[in-house]
């Protein structure tokens, strides 16, 4: 008999995390699922200073507080990417790349992803000089002219942000004015290195393998006008023009508006019964962190009795409600010269505890500052299961730490980079894939893996990027796969010289056998696709 729980809620941003606090506070069994990052959009804003009692805090820091509380509470916390979602029976089916979970209610809040234009250009691009994300993306534009599209609150919170890499900041807005709050429209209006074109739209952008010039029209007299790269150099174009609605998994199931946002009543019920929204999902006028974890709130608190009565109508029975917070606290000490908190080091030993086999992870070392660190960081991992084993080889340059086996053959994933940031899950995924039964993955997607050709990948990151690690985890999933793929994560900032070789301008950048350049996130399945097109020309 497989586990069925009484709420599953699909998605871990504000509108998640407040809904597992509610429903494990009622002692259901709760589990929440992520394929990105918890936390979700919210967590690449820098400042938060709009939220009720919290006078300042980061949009990371703020959903650590709410994921830390869920879990007292009893939340149990999966990453999985969802592939179809079974909604039609009293028992709800969520099918992921991690195996089938149930539940007898459903929260959905996977949130919205950012609104591409359209505009020709755009797509060839994007990695190119086109970006989407001012945190992941700002570094590889200094003392470089940036233009940020849009007039919303994103668009003016990542002009601001974009001051501190760019020459100057051109803020290109359709409507006659800014849509978002007064105060900080009044900021960029304030700010010396932002100009603002009101009632001006992008056209479209060209050039050769990199972008080198933008048109732009005036809506006042509709006349166009150029910028060129060739007289001032590399320049980017940041778009934030809104969100769009990730529907993908219910849009056939659930009622949806016009613009695909979920249709639900006050009570954050959809169109199907045991089915609730919350976040930027839904239809409504306001979408921030405050609306967010109200949706969620209230679904949670609706939900109750609906799975309470579904419970003793069709006698299901679930999982039992459990309560994390009442294991027993280990003494925390100061652990502000480590790289893994103390409470970090108590949740990895829930995945270091399912290790049967031994990993070793070899360090190939100078004796440069970067070398030293990336030392560390293996010793203090090591030091916390026995199952992980270092040893370490002398070289000159680029310093890196191998995944082997037990026998220490190199498995083929190599990280040039000290795996902190968003890539340390990447990482632990890793070692799980090789000390233990590993993250369950459909047959034939494994076969696909292995009838690959031989292939060298290189993925490119930044530790502040949200959407690198799902390529990482994918591309290092593939390489342990198959014997003869090799997948080398590169921490960006520490080797400017691929920057120049490739042309990187945004992250995740993929290169594929030191020839074939892709940007942007990529699921495991994506880039069995194209490693399979690659093989076929």
């Amino acid at each position: 008999m497989s586990k069925i729980y009484d709420a599953i809620i699909v998605g871990g941003g504000p509108a998640g995390l407040s809904a597992a606090i509610y429903l494990a506070r009622a002692k259901y069994s709760v589990l929440v699922l992520e394929k990105e990052k918890f936390g979700g959009q919210i967590t690449i804003t820098s400042d938060i200073v709009n939220y009720p009692g919290v006078l300042e805090d980061s949009g990371e820091g703020l959903t650590i507080k709410m994921r830390k509380q869920a879990e007292n509470f009893g939340a149990s916390f999966q990453k999985a990417y969802v592939k179809s979602l079974h909604l039609q029976h009293p028992i709800k089916k969520v099918e992921t790349d991690q195996g089938i979970f149930e539940s007898v209610g459903l929260v959905l809040a996977p949130g919205a992803h950012p609104r591409k234009l359209g505009f020709p250009g755009e797509k060839e691009y994007q990695g190119r000089g086109i970006a989407y994300c001012a945190t992941c993306d700002g570094e590889f534009f200094e003392g470089c002219p940036i233009f940020v599209v849009g007039g919303g609150f994103a668009a003016c919170e990542e002009a601001l942000f974009l001051t501190q890499y760019a020459s100057k900041v051109t803020m290109i807005v359709r409507e006659e004015d800014f849509t978002c709050a007064k105060t900080i429209a009044d900021q960029v209006r304030a700010h010396d290195q932002i100009e603002t074109l009101f009632e001006t739209e992008i056209v479209e952008v060209g050039g050769h393998e990199t972008m080198e010039y933008a048109v732009f029209r005036n809506n006042r007299d509709q006349s166009l006008w150029r910028y060129e790269a060739s007289t001032q150099g590399r320049f980017g174009i940041f778009v934030f023009a809104g969100y769009v609605p990730q529907n993908e998994l219910f849009q056939d199931q659930l009622a949806l508006n016009a613009q695909g946002y979920l249709i639900t009543d006050r009570h954050q019920k959809t169109s199907m019964d045991g089915v609730y929204g919350a976040g930027d999902i839904c239809e409504k006028d306001l979408r921030q962190v405050v609306t967010a974890v109200s949706d969620g709130a209230i679904a949670a608190t609706s939900l109750e009795k609906y799975i309470t009565t579904t419970k003793d109508k069709f006698d299901i029975q679930t999982i039992a409600y459990q309560n994390h917070s009442q294991k027993t606290e280990i003494s925390k000490g100061d652990d502000s010269s480590m790289f893994i908190s103390q409470d970090i080091r108590e949740q990895l030993q829930q995945i270091f505890n399912k290790f049967t086999k031994d990993v070793y992870l070899i360090g190939q070392l100078s004796t440069d500052p970067f070398s030293l660190e990336m030392k560390n960081f293996m010793e203090e991992l090591a030091s916390l299961s026995p199952h992980i084993h270092n040893v370490y080889q002398s070289v000159q340059d680029h310093p890196q730490i191998i995944l082997c086996d037990s026998d220490q053959n190199d498995l083929g994933v190599h990280y040039h980079m000290v795996p902190g940031g968003h890539e340390f899950n990447s990482f632990i995924l890793a070692l799980y894939n090789i000390a233990s039964q590993g993250q369950p993955l459909d047959q034939h997607v494994i076969e696909k893996i292995q009838s690959l050709k031989s292939h060298q990948i290189q993925v490119f990151v930044s530790l502040s990027c949200t959407m690198c690690p799902e390529v990482v985890q994918a591309t290092q999933r593939i390489a342990l796969l198959h014997p003869d793929i090799q997948t080398s994560i590169y921490d960006l900032s520490h080797y400017p010289e691929y920057k120049e070789q490739y042309q990187i301008m945004s992250v995740p950048c993929i290169v594929i056998d030191q020839q074939h350049v892709l940007f942007g996130k990529k699921t495991m399945e994506e880039m069995v696709q194209v490693l399979e097109k690659l093989q076929s020309k």
